[in-house]
């Protein structure tokens, strides 16, 4: 168990997996991964890395799935645009992601 000050949020969040061209099967690492400071500058986003790796001030892609990115807004829908702002940012040869991430509790 680890300690902190965590505190709880009435906002809704949702993450966007950013994922390899071809994950879960066979897919290419080493692939330059841009616009990560950019998708964090959006209200609400957070990014975070999952199968990356960084050298000479870069990141590249190591993993299937590569970044999470994360949004917290104060209504659902606000959320979700955040997430995809986010994904729109970040570019690298054979991203992927669903987009429909939230879909079915918009329609309610």
């Amino acid at each position: 168990m680890s300690e902190g000050d965590f505190k709880w949020s009435p906002d809704a969040s949702v993450c966007v997996v950013m994922s390899s061209g071809g994950y879960p099967g066979t897919y290419e690492m080493g692939k330059r991964i841009d616009g990560l400071e950019e998708a964090g500058a959006i209200e609400g986003v957070k990014v975070f890395h999952a199968g990356t790796s960084k050298r000479d001030g870069a990141y590249y892609t190591a993993g299937g799935r590569v970044l999470g990115l994360t949004a917290r807004a104060r209504d659902l829908h606000t959320a979700v645009e955040r997430a995809y702002a986010a994904c729109a940012k970040i570019h690298f040869d054979g991203a992927h992601y669903r987009k429909d991430i939230a879909a079915r509790a918009l329609k309610r």
